[in-house]
């Protein structure tokens, strides 16, 4: 939409950008690493027109552009030893004629100001006038410059950038439309395809690297979290299997992450993967408050079908409070509202939907896969004393219970 409006500014040079958290790189950045300068150049340019031709990339630009000009030099090292010169007395030579040096320094008061002496209008000389300076003055034959060098106007770079000590020149691109993901992977098999100088590689950055880095990193903290939620489960109930059936509260949080994030069309970046760390730790809460009253009741001699039904009727209410307590609390921030809102919107929103389709599919996929797995392994939880005393109780006769008494004759 901006792009339309400031099209027809005329002598306006107009960059897009759109924010970006934690980040301080383009969407799209391809690093050309080379060594030869006139190469870098050539390969660079190569891969911003192959760049330019996708659809979703717009202000594909390159870092190398075109120089300002200036007189090149290139010294005949021959004819300076016929001569009977050195290239580097010489090279300073013109250099102090041209630029001029630092032959003294005026003091005024507390300031020292440096005096630089050059030639005479030299700034506005010709190429022709440089050919002509002496580079062996005080000798009996005057050596002019064009005798022992080259003299051409040409161009320099407009900057020679280095990352890891290499020679790299940067294409950069924004994202239009289309996922970074999916850019990313259409350029490299672009880049794949293309022809470039022996000695010159590519290499995909920017903020598609970032993502990779950061995403591996929360994968492992959503892994680790996953992990000690199980132990300290594990160590509470003293049994395997049954935290194993909390934990699926987590797979059904992210079927309700997945298709919100569809629905409203919200990215996954790095905000959405921390609600998911989030999620690890809140979903399993109701699951817990249900399958530890469950087992309560077992213990008191309910089977597990009377247990189950009973533990969602006096459970049902403590697991709506505390779903809809986190939910409600979290609608603001989910409504994005006010500065800074893409930061705390994604992940309220993500927590939000894992949370509220967990707890509706809780009262239902959790009590029948604990039903399924105490068929299997036999009631699973292990019987307590009070259950053992209870059913050794049941079982004993009248008979058993009365004491002997002698009667007598």
């Amino acid at each position: 939409m901006i792009r339309p409006l400031v099209r027809g500014v005329p002598d306006a040079i107009v960059h897009v950008t759109r924010p970006v958290l934690f980040s301080f790189a383009t969407p799209i950045e391809v690093q050309v690493r080379g060594y030869e300068l006139d190469e870098l150049r050539e390969a660079t340019d190569a891969v911003r027109d192959e760049l330019a031709g996708i659809a979703d990339l717009r202000d594909v630009k390159t870092s190398i552009l075109p120089g300002s000009p200036e007189v090149q030099i290139v010294y005949n090292r021959d004819a300076l030893a016929r001569l009977n010169l050195d290239i580097r007395s010489v090279a300073e030579l013109v250099r102090n004629k041209v630029q001029g040096f630092e032959a003294t320094k005026y003091n005024r008061k507390d300031r020292k100001i440096p005096v630089r002496v050059r030639l005479k209008d030299i700034d506005t000389a010709t190429v022709r006038e440089l050919e002509d300076l002496v580079v062996n003055p005080g000798q009996a034959r005057p050596v002019p410059l064009s005798a022992v060098a080259e003299i051409t106007l040409g161009r320099g770079p407009n900057e020679i950038r280095r990352i890891g000590q290499q020679r790299v020149g940067l294409v950069t691109a924004n994202l239009a439309g289309s996922g970074l993901g999916s850019a990313a992977r259409e350029i490299d098999e672009r880049l794949a395809k293309l022809n470039l100088p022996a000695g010159v590689t590519t290499a995909v950055t920017g903020q598609s690297e970032e993502w990779e880095t950061s995403s591996r990193s929360l994968y492992l903290a959503l892994g680790l979290s996953i992990f000690l939620v199980y132990v300290i489960m594990a160590s509470q109930f003293e049994s395997l299997m049954y935290p194993m059936i909390i934990l699926i509260t987590i797979p059904l949080a992210l079927v309700g992450v997945v298709w919100t994030l569809l629905l409203l069309n919200v990215p996954v970046s790095v905000l959405v993967i921390l609600g998911l760390i989030l999620l690890a730790g809140i979903v399993v809460n109701n699951a817990i408050v249900l399958v530890d009253y469950a087992g309560q009741l077992k213990e008191r001699g309910h089977s597990t079908d009377d247990a189950l039904a009973l533990a969602g009727q006096v459970r049902l209410r403590p697991i709506l409070m505390t779903t809809l307590t986190t939910v409600l609390g979290l609608v603001p921030m989910a409504l994005g509202l006010g500065d800074g809102a893409e930061l705390r919107t994604p992940m309220a929103i993500t927590v939000i939907a894992g949370l509220s389709f967990s707890t509706l599919l809780t009262l239902v996929v959790i009590p029948t896969i604990y039903a399924g797995v105490d068929r299997i392994f036999g009631g699973g939880v292990p019987e307590s004393r009070e259950v053992k005393l209870l059913r050794e109780v049941r079982a004993v006769t009248p008979e058993q219970l009365a004491p002997e008494v002698e009667v007598p004759k």
